[in-house]
C-alpha cells in the first residue's frame, strides 16, 4: 500500500466520535452555585415577563401592528432562548449532572445559538422601524406594513436556522482524541468544542469567523448607522421638546442593544485578537448576553410604552366587567 493510502486509512480508522461531553463550568471559583441560583431567578422573571407580554399582544387587537409584530417576535425569541439554555444549565450545575450525550449536546448548541441570532436581527428590525418612523413619518404606514415586517422576520429565522444547521453539521464531522470531551464553558459552546478536535477543523474555523461579521458585527453596525441618520433628522427639528420626545422613543431600544451586544462583542473581539480568553470570562460574558436582555426586554422596551400600558388597563377592565357580569347572571338567572 502506498504511504499516502496507508496514512489516509489510519486517519479514517482512528476517527473518534465521543460518547458525550463533560461541561466544566467555572474553574477555581468558590460559591459558583450562587451565580446559577441568580440565573434561576432571572429565568423565572423572564418567563413571566415575556409570557405576559406575548399574551397582552395576542389578546389586544390594537397591538396587532407591524411594530408589535417585531416586539412579539423578540419576546418569543427571548422566551425560547432562555428556555433552551437556563433549565439545562441549572440541571447541569445545581444538580451536578455535567455529562451530556453527544447528540443532545449538538441540539443544545443549535437551539441556543439560533434564538440568539434571531434576537440579534430582530433588534436590527426594530432599529429600521424607528428609523422610518422618525425620518419618513408621512410614509411610515406605506413602508412598514405587516407583510414587509413578516418577510424580514421570516428571513431572520430562515437564515439563522440554515447557518446554525451547517455549523452543527460541521461539528459532527470532527474527530476527538477521547471518548469524553471536557468543554470549558457553561453549555455546549461551539468555540471550545471545535477547537478540541484532533482532525482538520479549518472549515469550522472559517464558519466561526463568518459568524463574527454576519451575526455579531453587522447588526450593531447597521443599528449605529440608523441612529446616525436619526440624529441628522432630529437636528432639523426646531423644537427641543420634540427632539427629546423622539429620542425617548429610541432610548429603550438603545439600552437593549447595548446590553445585548457589548458582552458578546467584547468576548469575540478579545478571542479574535488574542486567540484565547479565560473560560471564566467567557462564561460570564456569554451568560449575560443570553439571559439579561431577555429579562429586561419586557420591562425596558414594552411595558414602559403607553400603548402596552393602555392595553393592559383595557384588558384588566374587560376582565373585571366579565367577572361582574358572571356574578350578576348567577344571582339573576332562575335556579
Amino acid at each position: 500500500m502506498a504511504p499516502e493510502g496507508k496514512s489516509a486509512f489510519m486517519i479514517n480508522s482512528t476517527f473518534v466520535r465521543p460518547a458525550g461531553f463533560y461541561i466544566n463550568g467555572f474553574t477555581n471559583i468558590s460559591n459558583a452555585k450562587y451565580f446559577y441560583v441568580f440565573l434561576c431567578f432571572v429565568y423565572i422573571v423572564t418567563v413571566l415577563g415575556n409570557g405576559f407580554l406575548l399574551l397582552v399582544i395576542y389578546l389586544d387587537e390594537a397591538l396587532h401592528t407591524p411594530k408589535y409584530m417585531i416586539v412579539f417576535n423578540l419576546a418569543f425569541a427571548d422566551l425560547c432562548g432562555s428556555t433552551a439554555l437556563i433549565p439545562k444549565l441549572l440541571d447541569t450545575f445545581l444538580f451536578n449532572r455535567r455529562y451530556i450525550v453527544y447528540e443532545a449536546c449538538l441540539s443544545y448548541m443549535f437551539f441556543v445559538f439560533v434564538f440568539g441570532c434571531v434576537q440579534s436581527w430582530t433588534l436590527v428590525t426594530m432599529a429600521l422601524d424607528r428609523f422610518i418612523a422618525i425620518c419618513f413619518p408621512l410614509r411610515y404606514h406605506t413602508i412598514v406594513t405587516k407583510p414587509a415586517i413578516g418577510v424580514m422576520l421570516l428571513c431572520s429565522w430562515v437564515c439563522s436556522i440554515s447557518y446554525l444547521a451547517l455549523l452543527v453539521k460541521l461539528v459532527d464531522r470532527l474527530s476527538f482524541c477521547t471518548s469524553v470531551v471536557v468543554v470549558k464553558s457553561f453549555f455546549c459552546d461551539h468555540g471550545p468544542i471545535y477547537r478540541m478536535s484532533c482532525n482538520d477543523n479549518s472549515l469550522n474555523n472559517i464558519i466561526a469567523y463568518i459568524a463574527l461579521p454576519v451575526f455579531i458585527l453587522s447588526p450593531p453596525i447597521l443599528i449605529a448607522l440608523t441612529y446616525v441618520f436619526i440624529s441628522v433628522a432630529l437636528k432639523r427639528i426646531a423644537s427641543g421638546e420634540e427632539r427629546l420626545k423622539a429620542f425617548k422613543t429610541c432610548s429603550s431600544h438603545l439600552i437593549l442593544v447595548a446590553i445585548f451586544f457589548v458582552p458578546i462583542l467584547s468576548t469575540n473581539i478579545a478571542t479574535a485578537a488574542t486567540a484565547y480568553i479565560h473560560p471564566n470570562a467567557r462564561i460570564i460574558n456569554s451568560s449575560l448576553t443570553h439571559t439579561i436582555p431577555a429579562l429586561l426586554n419586557p420591562i425596558i422596551y414594552a411595558l414602559r410604552t403607553e400603548e402596552v400600558l393602555n392595553s393592559i388597563k383595557k384588558l384588566c377592565s374587560q376582565s373585571k366587567i366579565s367577572s361582574v357580569t358572571r356574578k350578576w347572571r348567577f344571582f339573576l338567572l332562575p335556579k
